[in-house]
């Protein structure tokens, strides 16, 4: 393995008379094969945790209240109310880092020291993966994983094929096939060659390949489909060789492993912009203490310095400082730590709710939904644009061969069940008379067979050109059962039509195609393949038929063909068109090909061979060479392959665009395509009157129409000086559906609408063209589907339908947001309620920072007494059920709104807290005050008073949660009751005489809890503290449901309103 930025070259030096192979790197920088994917070891661990952890401004914080609180000048708390919690948090993050990291181990571990069979000193031998080394040459057998990046030299299989598994890459469990070039395949497993290889250097391009190979003066250009890469395993294939050219760290799957974009949900963004407001407001209240202290030093604090002498050199204004930094460690329950750990915790519980949920799990494939991120929950009760992709996401992607065109005529006759009207099928089309077809295949025009026998020219070479252009591998078992591995269900099916209609594909090598042409086997020499891709939308071969006839035979997108037709095609190409609009809802392709001379191509080929084997701007080259040759075509006709729809699709549309939810949907295909599948899934209605489709051509002709549904491949559209217009007409519209769109032009119309709209979106697609408009949305959801997993992959949640999304969104998200912003306005409540009370005590202790509450009480609030009950609710409630949720889609529009949390959400929590604070303060002090026992001794002492305090808080917190709580479950029940009986337990514990005697400083409140509790006056006191926080709060949601009652107030009325009727009825 070598350096990064230096370029490749191994040279393997075999003597004539030995069988022994050395090899002699040039760089000097080799290593070996090893991985690490470790973070720590068992030396690093601590310090880089902590350091990793400390990172987070919480934590920092935190220590830093910490440190002050060592300061005796300073804190009035001990030093465990804030290191408990800390330590707490701290261990729960480093065990479960910890976790990761053993498993990290273990797994490089194994990796490491798997074993391969290594070409040394002419014999293969037994190497640990990790003293594997570039240049070496390894023998791999059926099933075993792929050592490193290998460039393959030959192998077990006729024409030196090797099939694949590449799961762990993409997340394909069919098998691809790669075949290595004739020159090194012909040596078989007998190597005996003087070779120098020269590639690039490392990348994290799975797709993509360029080296070259110098055999005897002779340059070969090599490319993805010679190199098997690491995480590939070996299937159905008894032996191969392979060289090594990228190991370890530098193979591409190892240079995916990079981190991912981490994504922050918009409740995220305001949680911490209110953090910034708490941390001001907290400055804020320490700044008034600090002043009042200033003054009551100043005016009444000398007359307590016989009692309580000053240190030296201290006067009211260090006094003041000092009390600053007090108040800060007092006050700083306004920013609990345990609110991070809540809010992860209850995001993983939602997310297992997801991971659980049976109604997402689709049995045909056994795929459950998936939850692979863990911190977008609630966002996905926001979204208000949805950008889907149409082939496999609304559709299954699974192509039948339907109708096309041939030479201005129209076959075939069928049902698709993407358009409107069903039309009558014939009996279906038998193909006995061909042994080769394919059983399954269904037609049901009897003409075209008829046209195909009878030798018409331009129907052989339609089906000729179907048989030679593509990239399928064949591979047949038994003689006469083909089957055929195709890269995608389009060109699977259009082989398949070719096979039926008597143009077998039978055979490929990387320098011929055999074809059964209606009985007779012929073999073209492959000259040349024109490789499809995203940015060309097309795929052409060069061939040689066994006459000596050279013909480009070429498919594409219509518009792309139609740019490169000979003219005298024009009235063909009219009536092909007429033929494709006709084919509603269907995918379509056209074909066309051209007739080339000896001496042109003598000059084609030398060029391309000198781009494709050149190592800089390979791709340019190729490019520049193609447009030349691919112009001037002769129009052969098009075909039309039905591509279904999923099941429930319309349904699922309907009820999202009820709930207020924008769909788009970003699609390849042609306009009649996109716009018929708009009709068949519900987005467009026969009732949209004012249905209009812009396709222009030109920047100032976009410019000046009304409106743009398909983009146009030179994507005027999204220019910076037209991309508002487009976003102001689109979002105009009801639907808006984008035809001819690139995977990076989904990418940037998903970044406009994020940008401009402020807007929660998103993407969802199946493919690996969906990748970038799935990474660019706030949420993306991959579907496994056909097209393999590099979506899912890509994804932050997945599952097997697009229907699922309505239950994702309408119920999972729905309930996420909802619970989540509950746990929020809930516990900011609590402590804001918690923390006011120190700061309306701090006028009647002399601004001296003394707590209300007892130290012990302080340390377990938030972490033992309120924690549990807030989960409870924030993991179980739900407003209404699913049924209602998909009964009244309506009830999602409040998330797209922020209505159950926002900056005015907040002020009136914080509103909210400042009363409950002044009842909870006030009427106990006031209680209190004087008070005597019913013996006559006296209870007024502080240490009653906090006690008193803290009680009355805990009851009326958790009232408060009971009134917020609107599913209950045994669960519920369980954390509320269990909290208030645990904190009388601890009450009684730790006030007892027990633990006074055994940790005398620790536990100063002795006998306070049997002294004061026994007390009627202090039930009293309890219950009319928590009335009259509470009565208020309940009178004015009364009053609000009664006169302003939102969707959700409604249907839980009606939801209620049943509930009697059928309690009645029973």
């Amino acid at each position: 393995m070598c350096s990064k930025s230096c370029v490749y070259r191994m040279r393997l030096l075999l003597s004539e008379a030995a069988t022994c192979i050395c090899y002699i790197p040039v760089s000097p920088l080799c290593q070996n094969n090893a991985i690490k994917t470790s973070k720590y070891n068992i030396f690093t661990f601590l310090p880089l945790n902590l350091f990793e952890q400390f990172r987070r401004l919480a934590n920092a914080y935190f220590l830093f209240l910490m440190m002050l609180q060592v300061i005796p000048q300073v804190s009035s708390l001990s030093w465990f109310t804030t290191a408990v919690p800390l330590i707490l948090v701290l261990s729960i993050t480093a065990v479960k880092d910890a976790s990761d990291d053993i498993n990290r181990h273990k797994s490089d571990k194994q990796v490491n020291n798997r074993r391969v069979d290594v070409l040394i000193d002419g014999q293969l031998k037994k190497e640990k993966w990790m003293n594997v080394q570039v240049g070496d040459i390894i023998k791999l057998e059926n099933n075993e994983f792929v050592t490193a990046d290998l460039l393959l030299l030959s192998s077990s299989e006729p024409l030196n094929l090797v099939y694949v598994e590449t799961a762990e890459l993409d997340g394909e469990t069919n098998l691809k096939v790669k075949q290595a070039l004739t020159v090194t395949g012909e040596l078989g497993d007998n190597i005996d060659v003087l070779a120098s290889f020269n590639g690039e250097p490392p990348n994290n391009r799975l797709d993509k390949f360029k080296g070259i190979l110098s055999l005897d003066g002779q340059t070969y250009a090599l490319d993805n489909d010679k190199v098997l890469l690491r995480g590939c395993t070996l299937r159905n294939t008894e032996w191969c060789f392979g060289l090594v050219i990228f190991g370890g760290p530098d193979t591409k799957l190892m240079q995916n492993s990079g981190k991912t974009t981490f994504k922050r949900t918009s409740i995220d963004h305001l949680m911490n912009v209110l953090v910034l407001c708490i941390f001001g407001f907290l400055a804020s209240m320490c700044t008034v203490l600090a002043i009042g202290n200033a003054i009551w030093e100043y005016k009444e604090g000398t007359a307590f310095t016989a009692f309580l002498p000053r240190e030296p050199g201290v006067d009211s204004g260090l006094s003041s400082f000092l009390t600053f930094w007090s108040y800060v460690i007092v006050l700083n329950t306004v920013v609990p730590i345990s609110l991070y750990v809540s809010v992860e915790i209850i995001r993983l519980g939602n997310s297992f709710f997801i991971d659980w949920d049976r109604k997402m799990y689709y049995p045909k494939s056994d795929t459950p939904a998936q939850a692979r991120t863990t911190t977008l929950n609630e966002e996905l009760g926001q979204i208000k644009y949805i950008f889907s992709d149409k082939t496999g996401t609304l559709t299954q992607n699974i192509m039948t061969f339907n109708k096309c065109s041939i030479n201005g005529k129209a076959y075939g006759e069928g049902e698709s069940e993407n358009t409107c009207t069903q039309l009558h099928k014939t009996e279906k089309v038998d193909f006995s008379w061909n042994r080769l077809a394919d059983p399954k295949f269904d037609f049901h025009d009897h003409s075209l067979v008829e046209t195909v026998k009878e030798g018409n020219l331009e129907a052989q070479n339609f089906f000729r050109l179907l048989a030679l252009c593509h990239t399928v591998m064949p591979e047949e078992k038994k003689e006469g059962e083909l089957f055929y591995q195709a890269q995608s269900p389009d060109e699977g099916a259009l082989v398949t039509a070719a096979r039926n209609f008597g143009f077998v594909f039978r055979q490929r090598t990387p320098e011929t195609i055999t074809v059964v042409e209606m009985g007779r086997q012929v073999v073209y020499e492959l000259l040349a393949v024109l490789d499809f891709n995203n940015v060309r939308k097309r795929m052409s071969v060069i061939v040689r038929s066994p006459e000596g006839k050279l013909t480009l035979f070429c498919k594409g997108a219509d518009t792309i063909i139609y740019e490169r037709l000979h003219s005298s095609c024009n009235k063909l190409k009219d009536v092909t068109t007429e033929h494709l609009n006709v084919s509603e809802g269907l995918r379509t392709l056209v074909l066309a090909y051209k007739d080339l001379d000896e001496s042109y191509m003598e000059g084609f080929k030398r060029r391309h061979h000198e781009a494709s084997t050149a190592m800089d701007g390979r791709e340019e080259r190729l490019d520049e060479l193609y447009e030349e040759i691919e112009k001037d075509l002769m129009l052969l006709g098009a075909t039309a392959v039905e591509d279904k729809l999923q099941d429930g699709v319309p349904q699922t549309i309907e009820q999202l665009a009820k709930a207020d939810i924008k769909i788009w949907v970003l699609t390849g295909d042609k306009q009649e395509t996109a716009e018929n599948i708009g009709y068949s899934c519900n987005m467009l209605r026969e009732n949209m009157k004012d249905i209009f489709i812009v396709a222009a051509n030109t920047a100032e002709e976009v410019k000046y129409d009304p409106a743009f549904l398909p983009l146009h491949p030179q994507a005027f559209a999204l220019e910076k000086d037209l991309q508002l217009e487009l976003l102001r007409t689109a979002c105009m519209c009801q639907t808006v559906i984008c035809c001819r769109v690139t995977p990076l032009q989904k990418a940037q119309v998903v970044q406009l609408v994020k940008k401009y709209k402020q807007a929660v979106t998103l993407a969802i697609g199946d493919g690996a063209n969906d990748v970038s408009m799935i990474k660019a949305a706030h949420i993306g959801v991959g579907i496994s589907g056909q097209e393999g997993m590099q979506a899912v992959l890509s994804s932050d949640y997945s599952f097997a339908q697009f229907r699922y999304l309505q239950r994702l969104l309408l119920v999972h998200g729905r309930w996420s947001y909802l619970r989540m912003c509950k746990f929020l306005r809930y516990f900011f409540y609590k402590n804001f309620t918690f923390t006011f009370v120190h700061f309306w005590y701090a006028f009647f202790c002399g601004f001296s920072a003394q707590t209300v509450y007892d130290e012990w009480f302080i340390t377990v609030y938030n972490l033992v007494y309120t924690a549990l009950p807030v989960l409870g609710m924030s993991l179980f409630d739900q407003d209404v059920n699913d049924r209602w949720s998909f009964q009244y889609p309506q009830l999602y529009t409040p998330g797209q709104l922020n209505m159950y949390f926002s900056k005015k959400a907040f002020v009136r929590c914080m509103m909210h807290s400042c009363y409950s604070s002044l009842i909870l303060f006030f009427i106990p002090w006031a209680a209190i005050y004087d008070t005597v026992r019913d013996d006559g001794k006296d209870i007024a002492d502080y240490q009653s008073f906090a006690l008193l305090a803290q009680t009355c808080l805990l009851f009326v917190v958790s009232i408060q949660l009971c009134l917020d709580t609107h599913y209950w479950t045994a669960v519920n029940q369980f954390f509320i009751w269990g909290s208030l009986a645990a904190y009388f337990a601890v009450t009684f514990t730790m006030y007892s005489n027990g633990m006074f005697f055994i940790f005398t400083s620790a536990f100063p409140f002795i006998g306070t809890a049997r002294n004061s509790l026994n007390q009627p006056n202090i039930w009293l006191t309890i219950f009319l503290t928590s009335l009259l926080c509470i009565l208020p709060v309940v009178a004015f949601r009364f009053i609000v449901i009664l006169l302003r009652p939102t969707i959700n107030d409604k249907q839980q009325n009606k939801d209620e309103y049943r509930r009697l009727i059928n309690i009645c009825l029973v």
